[in-house]
């Protein structure tokens, strides 16, 4: 049970990574990014080649963050120059991207257990050489995911991040501050699918394979994962106790928590919903199709479909 509690856990830290993504492209800019069944992958093959050639693991993050916000700029290139649909640039960006990382590391690649990566690297094991790889798998994840969240939601107080927050909800407020938003909107896109690249890095290090098709149904990960997280931080902004906090002046920060914590939580019990679905007995190669239904069973819940939800 313990064993299952700490992988769940880790998992859903994760994939927060790509819910971090699908937050400020579904619910920041209003974008549809397809692209996500791509960028994912992408990821994992950048990362899995570059641990085979031996490069350093923790120099893999930022490179795979790089190919990640190439394949945002591209997206959002086509459809800000070529007025190109958002749903249709998402497309293209994905379908380019399924030959791109079959010729980057083929079908499937595996990383040797001899090659360190980011939970068994130099660093990781001189502090924690004593636990077990589940236990490090879990702190290194922790900490990944708190200065991920700790930088956007630092970044999205600032002046850029405000003009990003803006774009979605109103683009004439933004033109009429003399920025460009089509400008703002790719950057947004670049952002947001480095850090889906991001979490297809850490699963490349966490399993040490990469495969072609990895990257199905993590859309609809992230979608779900932000829909629990923004049902559950509605419900408790409107609660008695956030009420109480907010009168508070030392606690009253706690009333209002960030969508990126809100994000964390949704990827850590969707998860879990598919982990206790799996512990049942279904079988392992019907995942997508539980993905599949627990996310219409998170629409059907909350009362509201489709886009709805996401700005709410």
């Amino acid at each position: 049970m313990q064993d299952l509690i700490i992988s769940t856990l880790t998992q859903g830290l994760i994939y927060a990574l790509i819910s971090f993504g699908v937050y400020i492209t579904y619910s920041i800019l209003d974008f549809p990014d397809l692209g996500v069944d791509g960028t994912f992958p992408l990821g994992a093959a950048v990362t899995a080649v570059l641990l085979i050639r031996g490069v350093n693991a923790w120099l893999t993050l930022p490179l795979a963050m790089l190919a990640g916000a190439l394949a945002g700029l591209f997206t959002g290139f086509i459809h800000v120059k070529f007025r190109i649909r958002n749903l249709l640039a998402g497309i293209i960006t994905q379908t380019a991207l399924f030959s791109i990382n079959l010729q980057i590391a083929g079908s499937n690649l595996t990383v040797d257990r001899g090659t360190d990566t980011i939970f068994t690297s130099a660093p990781v094991m001189a502090l924690m050489g004593n636990s077990n790889n589940m236990t490090r798998k879990l702190v290194v994840s922790l900490l990944l995911i708190l200065v991920v969240k700790l930088l956007l939601d630092l970044y999205l107080r600032t002046k850029s991040g405000l003009l990003l927050r803006a774009v979605g909800d109103n683009g004439g407020l933004v033109t009429s501050l003399a920025k460009d938003k089509g400008r703002v909107k790719i950057l947004g896109l670049v952002i947001a699918n480095a850090l889906v690249a991001l979490g297809g890095c850490v699963v490349c290090h966490e399993q040490r394979s990469f495969s072609a098709t990895m990257g199905t149904g993590q859309l609809v990960y992230g979608l779900a994962a932000v829909i629990i997280g923004i049902s559950l931080m509605n419900y408790y902004s409107a609660s008695p106790l956030a009420r109480r906090l907010r009168k508070h002046k030392g606690l009253g920060w706690l009333a209002s928590p960030a969508g990126t914590t809100a994000v964390i939580l949704g990827s850590i019990l969707y998860k879990l919903c598919i982990q206790l679905a799996l512990s049942m007995g279904l079988p392992a190669n019907m995942m997508k199709l539980i993905t599949a239904l627990l996310f219409l069973l998170v629409l059907v819940l909350s009362g509201r479909k489709g886009e709805e939800i996401i700005h709410a």
